[in-house]
């Protein structure tokens, strides 16, 4: 269940438009790979990316999950799963996975606590 903390990664060749998509889905992805959450907040925050992107969306709602954001959080996965844009995201681990399908496990885990390990290490 761990797959979404590490953060998406690729969107897959073909799904979306590269220009979108490919771009939405690295930003703050190595600041949220190395555990920079706030880094990785501010990167998304200051992006030129559609903030409606899915992708951006999910890695937006990672970080805010991670900083014990959880309201905030739970606001991004549920518009990333209500978005009319649906692209296959890579993970970290290489499984490739539906955006909302996505966005249904971050809330999932949102709501089970999952990401609380992460806040306490912030919180250091």
């Amino acid at each position: 269940m761990n797959i979404l903390v590490i953060a998406v990664a690729l969107a897959q060749a073909g799904a979306v438009p590269a220009t979108a998509t490919a771009q939405a889905e690295t930003v703050g992805y190595v600041e949220l790979a190395t555990g920079e959450d706030a880094a990785a907040l501010t990167a998304i925050e200051n992006s030129i990316v559609d903030e409606q992107d899915p992708a951006l969306l999910i890695n937006e709602g990672i970080a805010l999950a991670r900083l014990g954001m959880t309201d905030e959080a739970v606001a991004r996965f549920e518009a990333a799963m209500d978005s009319p844009e649906r692209v296959s995201l890579e993970t970290a681990t290489g499984e490739w996975v539906d955006s909302r399908q996505l966005a249904r496990r971050g809330l999932r885990m949102v709501r089970n606590g999952e990401f609380q390990q992460y806040v306490a290490a912030n919180a250091r």
